[in-house]
């Protein structure tokens, strides 16, 4: 009986602890679940490791010689987790008075015993993230890893996001047709057009989530390493890009307008070299911006510059002859319920085909074209779809603006649809193809398709190549281009062109002047506004470049194309000659063409071999090294030179003789040996404040003025 009890006994005792077991692990569950689990879930989440996607560098932007018109500069958001497990106690009370003088000694938005505070702060709170600065430049990144405590990278608590912003160099030139890319946002021109090959390849990075929804790299390597993005080389060149634009931003304040373009390309290949696209800030602003792209994007009645599809109509169907008698009358003519007038009072009752040209006659436009055209007005709408005016361009750029041509089974063609559009109404038209018209009959009757890339390349590595993509070989025939030719260029020399003055080359254009309706409705006298233009082509003896300017609502009273838009492409059209080589006949066909030694600059023997090897100039005694050498006078027949001894002289704590030195080679030599240097002008060394064999110590302050 005894023996059953202790078995009872130990049976209940063995019970009642599995119970006390239990009910304590209830107790714990319970505690952890919802007393303590918000504490759990914190420490659960801190330990989370996710791979993140690490943004590729978008590639670079370039114009037609180099220059950088568009790249991504990387930026930093920088914070520190002072409670990493390697910072210990001592290593954080060693440094962490001199992190906090670095820290505002690079910043100086803080003082050092502020930054201070806020180390001891995270230290003490055990807060895992801090952060230091937002928008922290690459340079500046790398100052701050040489900072103590920081200098051991991500072991050391750094915490760095890099963000890529996007800028244009130059900021206002051509910034619509390059465009924009920005997050969230869709990229426009050749931004957008290209987004794809400049984008790039996304990499990976294993990173670990600390406190707060920061995220930090697990490693200093990444999974998978970014490819950056293909580089783009437009056809811009970026020189004569800003001659447009400032010619175009003059003509626009001048004359008070809402918003203006200017285009201009390459004959024989379509190449844009610069296009210009201004708008006002405001009513009564001063300042213009390049906010949208008016020479792609949008069509307008063209007016007058539209003539010249209507006359190459003429001169292809009925081999008009310029010489042709029109009559006139005074400048008035009436179709059903539309009087038809022209600007300038004609010089007679009669006037040929060519003068009706010249002086821009609407009256004479119409009465050629209805004459010839009205008992068929589709045979003229088929000559100018012909041209390609019906249709788009099909451009790189996206967001090309879609033309008008009236077609005679549209519902809207009336009795005064044929001679309104003869003379540029009733139609709409982009800038871009306006130009290329013209372009066509400077190129001999080969319409080819503008274009703004030259090539992509990765690595500089060419990727794709674009070349000149002909729309149409023979837009006309040749006698209708000789013709066309005769009239563009009687503009300038005896119509309404005339005042463009230009005397250095001859040019070929049409000057216009439209009216601009609002709502459909054209208004009167004071309340009408007008859209200026002048697009043509230089020099016309062998055509490089075709131009177009169009000036939008000018409001000073003056609004005529040659008075308003004249001028701009007369300031582009003689600065792009006067910069450029291709207008010049070479001066080496002849042997022995130099027959005295030319003056040198003081240069590297090496390069100044290339340059009398590549010119053909007689020379001797060039060393083939990189040693500064300057021009020996003794002899007059060859180049001769001496060597210069800057570097030996500078070594041994002497100023030489700079005269005749580069500013680039005068900065690296005087930089190198401790100098501070200061330049005056620009060009090469003429003077210089330290005297030539005057000892100099390290820091010493020398100018250098320029010739």
């Amino acid at each position: 009986m005894k023996e059953k009890k202790d078995i009872l006994s130990r049976i209940y005792l063995v019970y009642v602890l599995l119970c006390v077991f239990s009910l304590s692990i209830l107790y714990r569950i319970i505690v952890i679940q919802f007393v303590q689990g918000d504490e759990w879930k914190a420490k659960a989440e801190a330990f989370t490791t996710k791979v993140h996607e690490i943004e590729a560098v978008r590639g670079n932007i370039f114009d037609v010689n180099g220059a950088l018109l568009a790249t991504s500069l990387p930026y930093y958001e920088i914070g520190i987790d002072i409670n990493a497990p390697s910072i210990d106690e001592k290593l954080f009370r060693e440094n962490k008075d001199s992190l906090a003088y670095s820290l505002h000694n690079l910043f100086k938005d803080k003082t050092e015993t502020q930054y201070l505070r806020i180390l001891n702060s995270a230290r003490k709170t055990k807060d895992r993230y801090v952060l230091l600065q937002r928008s922290v430049s690459y340079k500046d990144l790398q100052s701050l890893k040489k900072f103590p405590i920081l200098r051991k990278g991500s072991k050391g608590g750094l915490v760095t996001l890099q963000t890529n912003k996007r800028e244009r160099p130059f900021r206002l030139l051509a910034a619509r047709t390059i465009g924009l890319a920005r997050d969230g946002v869709k990229p426009v021109g050749l931004e957008g057009a290209f987004d794809t090959s400049l984008t790039g390849i996304s990499g990976r990075r294993l990173m670990q989530k600390i406190a707060g929804d920061v995220w930090r790299p697990i490693n200093d390597e990444n999974e998978v390493e970014p490819k950056d993005g293909s580089d783009l080389y437009t056809t811009i060149d970026i020189n004569i890009q800003d001659v447009a634009e400032h010619a175009l931003l003059k003509a626009l304040l001048k004359n008070n307008a809402t918003h203006g373009c200017a285009v201009l390309m390459e004959v024989k290949t379509g190449a844009i070299k610069a296009i210009a696209n201004l708008t006002k800030g405001g009513k009564d602003s001063t300042e213009y911006y390049e906010s949208l792209n008016y020479a792609i994007g949008y069509p307008t009645e063209p007016g007058s510059t539209f003539k010249l599809a209507s006359f190459l109509a003429l001169l292809e169907d009925y081999n008009l002859s310029l010489d042709e008698q029109v009559q006139v009358g005074r400048g008035k003519c009436n179709y059903y319920d539309i009087t038809v007038t022209d600007s300038h009072e004609p010089e007679a009752e009669k006037i040929s085909a060519q003068r009706v040209f010249e002086t821009s006659s609407n009256v004479g436009t119409t009465k050629l074209v209805t004459k010839y055209y009205s008992k068929n007005p589709q045979q003229f709408v088929d000559r100018l779809n012909s041209f390609g005016l019906n249709k788009p361009l099909g451009l790189t750029i996206p967001g090309e603006g879609k033309p008008l041509i009236k077609q005679t089974k549209d519902k809207d063609w009336s009795g005064v649809t044929l001679p309104q559009m003869s003379y540029g109404y009733e139609s709409l038209i982009t800038p871009l193809q306006t130009l290329t018209l013209y372009n066509a009959i400077a190129n001999n009757g080969k319409m080819v398709k503008p274009h703004f890339v030259k090539e992509i390349k990765r690595n500089d590595n060419t990727v794709m190549k674009f070349g000149t993509e002909v729309i149409k070989e023979q837009v006309v025939k040749p006698s209708t281009i000789k013709k066309a030719k005769e009239l563009l260029e009687g503009v300038v020399l005896n119509g309404t062109g005339k005042g463009l003055n230009i005397t250095a080359f001859k040019v070929g254009g049409k000057t216009g002047t439209a009216a601009i309706a609002k709502n459909g409705i054209y208004g009167k006298g004071n309340q009408r506004t007008y859209q200026a233009s002048f697009v043509g082509y230089f020099p016309a003896d062998n055509p490089l470049y075709t131009c177009i300017v169009i000036i939008n609502s000018p409001s000073n009273g003056i609004y005529y194309g040659g008075l308003v838009a004249g001028p701009v492409f007369k300031e582009i059209a003689e600065k792009v000659y006067s910069g450029s080589l291709d207008f010049l006949s070479p001066i080496n066909d002849q042997n022995n063409v130099i027959n005295r030694t030319p003056v040198i600059a003081m240069l590297k023997g090496d390069e100044l071999n290339k340059v009398v090897k590549q010119l053909n100039i007689p020379s001797k005694n060039i060393p083939a090294t990189s040693t500064y050498v300057s021009r020996n006078y003794s002899d007059s027949t060859k180049l001769n030179v001496a060597e210069a001894k800057l570097e030996d002289t500078l070594k041994k704590g002497f100023i030489p003789n700079l005269s005749g030195l580069s500013a680039k080679d005068a900065l690296y030599l005087l930089e190198n040996r401790g100098l501070n240097v200061k330049l005056e002008g620009y060009g090469l060394v003429k003077k210089q404040s330290i005297s030539v064999g005057q000892k100099y110590n390290k820091g010493d302050k020398i100018i250098l003025t320029l010739s």
